[in-house]
């Protein structure tokens, strides 16, 4: 005997609504599937994601994401005094692929994870211009711009990636679940391969001077690590561009077009130590730097004084 339409129809509605509940989209999409402590690891690196979208977007091509994604800002403040930098058509090119890579790493965090807004963040001039004399220890004269030319902007660019690539390899044996183990190797996979090519970019120039300062590009590198290495406050996880020959690879080596520990490994961060480098004040608990407010998120939150 053949069933009509209607009967077809009413059967499959009726197994619909007998289905346990754990097989609704709407829960298969819930962060409820995750441990807790993965939402807080996925979480925690859409601030680091936000800031190099933004200052990779606003670099190549002027505006950011209120204008290629508005969506994923969800509803979060405008970022101070990023703009559009001054540099040649190769570098520009590669930071427009930076940027819309990074708009791909946003949308795959916050399609796992819920996420939250966009914080405020200070990519202006004087902020990068206050890492720099924070690295060298002295005011330079003119200010450091990021803005300026294509090797200003891959320098600040170097502050960067490898934070975010450092934060990924610490989170990555804590994680519980596949989905997010695969998530995070993926989003470590490209990271890395944007340190890589900066890095790479610069090693190129490494014993050039940055005009108008007469310091050569190594030297800034060598600068900007140590800092990081001094804010982080736990111990060498940050190299520059050409090192003493025992600390390279194998020990035989001062080029250090990569950075890594004695193995040639990746080193990693904590949260925590993340925080103390973003902020600028080598303190979780005092924001500052590149984000004016804080970051966000558990994680972030639980080292802010209770509102």
């Amino acid at each position: 005997m053949s069933l009509s339409a209607s009967n077809i129809t009413f059967a499959a509605l009726l197994i619909l609504l007998l289905l346990p509940k754990s097989y609704s989209s709407k829960t298969i999409k819930s962060n409820s599937l995750l441990p807790q402590v993965d939402v807080d690891l996925l979480e925690f690196p859409l601030n680091l994601e936000y800031l190099e979208a933004e200052f990779f977007l606003y670099g190549a091509y002027g505006y950011g994401l209120n204008k290629i994604a508005p969506n994923l800002t969800k509803g979060g403040p405008t970022p101070i005094g990023a703009k559009r930098g001054k540099m040649d058509y190769f570098t520009r090119d590669v930071i427009k692929q930076f940027a819309l890579q990074e708009v791909g790493h946003l949308r795959a965090i916050q399609s796992t994870v819920k996420g939250f807004p966009r914080p405020l963040l200070n990519l202006s001039a004087e902020s990068f211009a206050k890492v720099v004399d924070s690295a060298f220890e002295k005011q330079l004269v003119p200010s450091f711009d990021p803005y300026h030319n294509g090797v200003n902007f891959l320098l600040a660019s170097y502050l960067i990636p490898y934070v975010g690539l450092t934060g990924y390899v610490g989170a990555s044996p804590k994680l519980q679940d596949p989905k997010s183990k695969r998530l995070v190797a993926g989003l470590l996979g490209v990271e890395s391969g944007q340190d890589a090519v900066i890095r790479a970019l610069l090693y190129k120039h490494a014993h050039k001077k940055v005009k108008p300062y007469g310091i050569t590009v190594a030297e800034f590198t060598n600068r900007f690590s140590q800092l990081r290495n001094k804010l982080g406050n736990a111990g060498v996880k940050d190299e520059g561009l050409v090192v003493v020959k025992s600390e390279g690879a194998e020990g035989l080596i001062t080029g250090n077009v990569l950075a890594g520990d004695k193995y040639s490994v990746a080193f990693d961060r904590t949260p925590e130590e993340i925080l103390r480098i973003v902020y600028g004040s080598g303190d979780e608990h005092k924001p500052g730097g590149f984000y004016p407010k804080g970051a966000d998120g558990h994680i972030a939150k639980s080292h802010l004084p209770k509102a």
